[in-house]
């Protein structure tokens, strides 16, 4: 596949839009060994509202990579569970929380020397006579 051709790919488009939303690949990776309530699911990630996980759920549900299963009773009970799609995610997603484990220091460092580019360019003087 040519540089031109993968840029012009939907399919890789998509991919990429599934895997950079942050919520995504967190939620894939905490179902990744058992069906889970959303109760559950919240506990596990931490940091996730209600409102984001159900928005979340229902992307990934959307896009096949979710089931949701309703259990009757009082009140019924819903889990969701990764599909066989899901699962095929799951590597991807590993390989890429391996690469920010290894690599994230770097990243940090960088943006923090970035941050202070730009806060010591705000503080120097400037030579325009109209400030």
């Amino acid at each position: 596949m040519t540089t031109d051709v993968f840029l012009a790919d939907c399919r890789a488009r998509l991919a990429f839009d599934l895997l950079s939303n942050t919520w995504n690949a967190v939620v894939l990776w905490a179902l990744r060994d058992a069906p889970l309530r959303p109760v559950e699911l919240r506990e596990r990630i931490g940091g996730i509202s209600s409102k984001v996980l159900t928005q979340t759920l229902r992307r990934l549900q959307f896009n096949g990579l979710v089931a949701r299963e309703v259990h009757p009773g009082a009140p019924p009970r819903v889990v969701y569970e990764l599909t066989g799609l899901g699962r095929t995610l799951l590597e991807p997603i590993d390989a890429v929380g391996a690469w920010a484990f290894e690599h994230g220091d770097a990243v940090m460092a960088a943006q923090e020397a970035a941050q202070e580019a730009v806060q010591e360019a705000a503080q120097e003087p400037t030579d325009d006579p109209a400030f």
